[in-house]
């Protein structure tokens, strides 16, 4: 079990947490610094909807502190509303602001979250081949919301090009990934979205992660990071059930009981 277990949330500047994990006067701007001081990473989705910048994440990378990782989404530019033409520029413009991480030891990892319209098709293959090349030299996650990327063949590519294949946590509902706890690289990556099922499909977007997980659940989590670690030199674990700070809580709870169990370095 020698792998290092970094349990984190998907994103810090929510206003909601006040109360609920953030002190109630606390100020925007010191958000960071106090999540630092409970999680030693954190998966950043702002770089979602708009491309990040060097100096911006310069700044949080002082703020959080040298011990805390930072994983952080790709632009959607690259994953959703992909131009032929402009890709690449993109990829790299992308990659350039992740340098002060880059350079300081801080990135976790860059997460491409596919959505379920990316077929598993020749041209989106050939896509996503070219993007991972591009990338290469980064520690990079795949997330496939469409469930025919799910095969050996695609586990086989992954594995070759030393790319973690995200485990997501999701309702188990048609059309959503199944569970598949399969590492293929150094670093393996986790995403708890939660499991509200009935809010998943529905037009209010943010409901979907109104879900809190129960210790029990947690505990099934716990058996099946066991079951992952021997392969993995490093885990990161992100709750992304943000609503109502559902996931500091969550992250809380998961990490007493990997520590229990002596899993955490």
């Amino acid at each position: 079990m020698a792998a290092e277990i970094r349990i984190g949330t998907s994103g810090f500047d929510y206003p909601e947490w006040r109360e609920v994990f953030y002190p109630g006067k606390l100020e925007r701007p010191s958000f960071l610094s106090w999540y630092s001081s409970r999680f030693d990473t954190v998966e950043l989705n702002f770089s979602y909807y708009r491309m990040p910048e060097a100096r911006q994440l310069e700044a949080f990378a002082a703020k959080a502190g040298p011990s805390c990782l930072f994983s952080i989404k790709a632009h959607r530019s690259l994953t959703h509303e992909v131009d032929p033409s402009g890709w690449k520029d993109a990829l790299a413009a992308y990659r350039e602001a992740l340098w002060p991480l880059s350079r300081g030891g801080q990135l976790g990892a860059v997460l491409f979250q596919f959505p379920q319209s990316f077929h598993y098709e020749t041209p989106r293959r050939r896509y996503l081949d070219a993007l991972l090349k591009g990338a290469e030299g980064l520690p990079l996650a795949v997330e496939f919301r469409n469930r025919d990327w799910y095969n050996n063949r695609v586990f086989d590519s992954l594995r070759s090009r030393g790319v973690a294949l995200a485990a997501a946590d999701v309702p188990d509902i048609p059309g959503l990934p199944p569970a598949v706890d399969l590492v293929t690289a150094p670093l393996a990556y986790i995403r708890l979205h939660g499991r509200n099922g009935e809010a998943w499909w529905g037009s209010d977007a943010a409901a979907r992660y109104d879900y809190c997980y129960t210790e029990g659940e947690l505990r099934a989590w716990v058996e099946r990071i066991k079951g992952m670690a021997p392969a993995a030199a490093r885990i990161l674990i992100y709750f992304n059930n943000h609503w109502r700070g559902q996931a500091p809580q969550n992250a809380t709870t998961l990490k007493a009981l990997l520590g229990a169990q002596g899993l955490l370095l």
